[in-house]
């Protein structure tokens, strides 16, 4: 049975699309942590994040620093932190998070609520701003 992740990069499941590439896709978390919050994924289904070959970490940590940059600039933050969790999904994911103060990553707090137009606004900003 295919992952939700998955069944969103094949357009099952609605997304707020920021980048693809070949081999990744990258999202809008729908419950984020802050405003901006993009999980980036292998477009292969792989549960552990370390067991994605080599060539595929590169590619989505190349894609992680463009749309980490473009997320600074459209969300105000001191930084934009990443982590690797993965216990959500059975599907490799980095999440990249806007933040100010190192309680900012705590994945146990409350998540955000945005409406479907501000998830698009959001996504269009960022997207412009990918070199």
């Amino acid at each position: 049975m295919p992952t939700i992740f998955t069944r969103i990069i094949q357009g099952e499941i609605p997304c707020h699309k920021i980048a693809e590439t070949s081999n990744c896709f990258a999202f809008l978390d729908i419950r984020p942590l802050a405003k901006g919050h993009t999980l980036v994924i292998p477009k292969t289904e792989v549960d552990y994040f370390f067991d994605l070959p080599p060539e595929i970490i590169h590619e989505i940590m190349d894609l992680s620093r463009k749309i980490a940059v473009a997320i600074k600039e459209v969300v105000p933050c001191t930084k934009v932190g990443i982590s690797v969790i993965g216990l959500e999904v059975p599907h490799a994911h980095l999440h990249l998070v806007p933040i100010t103060a190192i309680g900012d990553m705590n994945f146990s707090k409350e998540k955000m609520s945005l409406s479907d137009k501000e998830m698009a606004e959001l996504a269009t900003q960022i997207r412009s701003r990918i070199s």
